[in-house]
């Protein structure tokens, strides 16, 4: 486990333009989720707490030779309106 870490530092340390592409998505999604939840919440005045799963998908075409350690990262959480 530690050569693929290792591995993944090098990678991340060397290309600088591929973190500034991930900083720019993850900005573009946080700014749009934020939107679209707070647009969800004005919708449903009622509603005193929203369940949510983020999901990560790798939409990638490998050509037949699929990752060995796949892409996948999901996160719930929470949203209450309660004081």
């Amino acid at each position: 486990m530690d050569q693929i870490d290792d591995q993944v530092k090098e990678v991340i340390i060397m290309d600088g333009s591929a973190r500034d592409d991930i900083r720019s998505l993850l900005k573009e999604f946080g700014v749009r989720a934020d939107e679209a939840i707070v647009t969800h919440l004005a919708r449903n005045q009622d509603l005193e707490n929203l369940q949510l799963r983020l999901m990560l998908e790798d939409l990638t075409d490998y050509g037949g030779a699929q990752p060995e350690i796949p892409l996948s990262l999901t996160v719930e959480g929470e949203i209450s309106r309660t004081p």
